[in-house]
């Protein structure tokens, strides 16, 4: 993988010695090299060799891995806003996990999750949730925000993935957790920069009895949702919950977390997910186990208010997808990668894809495991690779290349389009 790649692991003394003077660092390089700076973050001023690198020397292509956003954290004394673009890597998606790591046994992906070297282990381990979630905050929430509130944290955190796909009550979350009200939500947001969390906001169209102001909060990967709730096993009522955390993956990396919505109205009447496009258009994405369970009566009342845009329903055991008619309303019935065929073309003016092969990495929150690759993977010839101009990133003219998978774990790099769309996270 990027064999000529220049990679440093900035968790080492030595790293951190060698980019002391970044100028002097990158005037040694070729031109046109490609620089890998895995766990960036832990250098004292993350973004002083990023600056220097998208000014001075705009031929040189840098890929900078860590832990939550440049515009949160404190250490980060600038934003660089319009050099950098921010991108999420997600857990192991599902189409990935039946085309690229040959695991067709959804429950497994469920109770064991998404970060690749437990799913590749064979079987789930709380021993590794357990040592990751006290990892999660000694080396990110405590380092990069500085909070030292251990217990409260973690506990806040244990409950949030507890309660993972229901509404924010800040009041019920204080009297449970014993932490102040302003206290509960800063923690909140720290995991939602950290990426550890993420509030789905509700859709608002003028309607009387809609809800408008409480967002559903997901926990960003279901191992540890069924590790904080004690399962061993996944039973049959709870494939639901837990297939709405892959579909949501899917959709996060069709949108990039642009315009994503779930609706509910005051009867309790609800739609999964919502992707607002373009004039006026609501495309309203259910997700179910069997399409046979599904029931339209949320979408027609839905419906009824917003008539424009597509309905899917996303089940995992779809391997074409078909059309069903409910009345006058038409449902498309398939997989999350028909999401990934279907809704990721018609939003491509939100960004340009430069796919370049970083090393398998922690998709929770961004970070590289560092000299650790994936089984079953090969990143096929004819691979693109970016340019990078000055306050821009270009991908070369004749570049054509081919993915190992619809969105592979050895994720595409994204370049902001013109105009430029800045990552929030």
């Amino acid at each position: 993988m990027l064999p000529d790649a220049h990679y440093l692991n900035c968790d080492l003394p030595s790293a951190s010695r060698r980019l002391a003077d970044p100028e002097w660092f990158f005037r040694r390089l070729p031109k046109q090299a490609t620089v890998i700076l895995g766990e960036i973050h832990r250098l004292p001023d993350p973004t002083l060799p990023l600056k220097i690198a998208a000014d001075v020397f705009p031929r040189l292509r840098i890929l900078a891995t860590g832990s939550s956003t440049l515009a949160a954290a404190r250490k980060f004394r600038d934003t660089l806003t319009g050099r950098r673009v921010h991108l999420y890597l997600p857990p192991v998606l599902w189409p990935e996990c039946l085309d690229v790591f040959d695991l067709p046994d959804l429950d497994r992906r469920l109770l064991c999750g998404g970060l690749p070297e437990h799913l590749l282990s064979g079987g789930k381990d709380p021993v590794y949730f357990a040592e990751w979630l006290d990892n999660f905050y000694a080396r990110d929430i405590q380092d990069l925000f500085g909070i030292r509130e251990r217990t409260g944290f973690l506990n806040l955190l244990r409950l949030m993935l507890r309660q993972s796909g229901g509404l924010v009550d800040y009041s019920a979350l204080s009297r449970e957790c014993d932490l102040s009200w302003p206290t509960v939500k800063a923690h909140l947001e720290a995991m939602t920069v950290a990426c550890a969390l993420f509030p789905l906001p509700p859709f608002a169209g003028g309607g009387r009895r809609e809800i408008v102001r409480r967002p559903r909060v997901y926990g960003f990967d279901t191992g540890f949702v069924a590790f904080v709730r004690g399962w061993e096993s996944i039973q049959d009522e709870d494939h639901g919950l837990l297939w709405e955390h892959l579909v949501l993956d899917a959709l996060r990396v069709c949108t990039g977390d642009l315009d994503l919505f779930y609706w509910r109205d005051k009867s309790g009447r609800e739609v999964d997910f919502l992707v607002r496009g373009t004039g006026g258009r609501v495309d309203a994405i259910e997700c179910k186990i069997s399409p046979d369970r599904f029931e339209p009566a949320s979408l027609l009342v839905f419906r009824s208010a917003f008539s424009g845009g597509r309905n899917y329903l996303i089940c995992p055991s779809v391997d074409a997808p078909f059309a069903r008619r409910y009345g006058d309303l038409v449902v498309r019935v398939g997989s999350c990668q028909t999401l990934l065929t279907e809704l990721s073309p018609a939003r491509a003016h939100f960004r340009r894809c430069v796919r370049l092969a970083p090393r398998c990495r922690n998709p929770a929150i961004g970070r590289m495991w560092s000299g650790r690759e994936p089984t079953r993977r090969s990143w096929r010839a004819g691979s693109p690779r970016g340019s990078l101009e000055r306050r821009s990133f270009a991908p070369r003219s004749g570049d054509a290349g081919r993915w190992s998978g619809p969105c592979s774990p050895r994720r595409r790099w994204l370049a902001p389009a013109a105009p430029c769309l800045p990552r929030g996270r």
